[in-house]
């Protein structure tokens, strides 16, 4: 039950946070749906018309996330000018999934971005306004990062001014049966096929998984 009424102030945490223009952390193990919250943060925010950004923040090289974030100016590494993330989102929203994935260096550009409203294309002198809104995710513990000192304080302290922990999914069992559901019907579309009941006993079974 206790659970149940964590989801439930979670939601209604997001209703009362979504409109405001502050940056969001969303915490949760992986497949908890954190990619999903921040949709819906997005969707209930002040410019839900405008681009909704996804950007994966691991397994890429230091300059490959610089020019993706923030741009490349005509010459920078032989490539035509482009706007980067932050630039193309405009009003809308820029999603840093597995926030504490960037490099330190990278940290400190988000860092003056998100203070300053403004970016510095690598290979350029100028700057460009920026006001998309910045929702980070992360599957780790941030704090104890800090602490080992592989993510910056004062950038987790501006991540982190509406924080969202989104609880694992044995402890809001209560969501068990509409997502099994959700699944059911998904697959029966995919394959044409009568959507099978879930038995009481295949339920208690899944919950006690």
């Amino acid at each position: 039950m206790a659970a149940d009424v964590r989801s439930k102030q979670l939601l209604e945490q997001v209703q009362k946070v979504a409109p405001a223009s502050s940056t969001v952390l969303i915490r949760g193990a992986s497949g908890v749906g954190k990619n999903l919250l921040a949709s819906i943060v997005h969707a209930l925010g002040r410019n839900p018309d405008e681009p909704l950004i996804r950007f994966e923040c691991a397994g890429l090289p230091a300059e490959l996330i610089e020019s993706e974030l923030f741009g490349e100016e005509a010459g920078a590494s032989g490539a035509e000018p482009r706007r980067g993330r932050l630039e193309t989102a405009g009003k809308g929203t820029v999603v840093l999934d597995e926030v504490a994935a960037l490099p330190m260096a990278t940290q400190a550009k988000l860092l003056r971005a998100i203070e300053e409203k403004r970016v510095q294309r690598p290979g350029s002198s100028r700057f460009v306004e920026v006001g998309a809104r910045i929702v980070a995710l992360t599957s780790i513990d941030l704090e104890r990062a800090v602490t080992r000192r592989t993510f910056r304080e004062d950038l987790y302290y501006r991540l982190n001014v509406v924080p969202l922990l989104i609880p694992t999914l044995r402890e809001r069992p209560a969501d068990i049966r509409p997502l099994a559901e959700h699944f059911t019907t998904q697959l029966s579309n995919v394959h044409r096929k009568p959507r099978p009941e879930i038995s009481g006993l295949a339920l208690a079974a899944l919950e006690q998984y």
